[in-house]
């Protein structure tokens, strides 16, 4: 009995440390939002709280915005927002945050409209 309970206590303690990384997202309710809590960039989801550290930090933010079915966020993910040196860069000169769109399609549209009159071409 003493074995099983310390195997159990074990097990326990490696389910408990998963993960490597936690960040503002893990509170999120969103799924999307909630495939990027354990990413190395220390995603905030948008609020008050990032804008807050961004004008504190005298930093920009690095706005992502996604959704869960999206074939090239995942890929986006995979290779870059998984990846602890390309992390460390976009942590030290930005504040992260992260967008489902699908909870926020406003700010997916003004985004998506500011990047089409930003890249039009005549």
């Amino acid at each position: 009995m003493r074995y099983f309970i310390l195997s159990l206590v074990f097990i326990l303690e490696l389910l408990a440390n998963k993960y490597t990384y936690t960040n503002q997202l893990i509170d999120e309710p969103s799924p999307y939002l909630q495939q990027h809590a354990h990413n190395p960039v220390n995603w905030y989801p948008w609020g008050e709280e990032a804008f807050e550290k961004a004008k504190r930090e005298h930093k920009p933010i690095f706005l992502s915005i996604g959704y869960s079915t999206c074939h090239w966020c995942h890929v986006m993910a995979h290779e870059s927002f998984e990846d602890p040196k390309i992390a460390e860069i976009i942590n030290r000169w930005f504040v992260p945050v992260k967008v489902d769109r699908e909870e926020m399609p406003h700010l997916d549209k003004y985004y998506q409209k500011i990047f089409t009159l930003l890249h039009h071409r005549s």
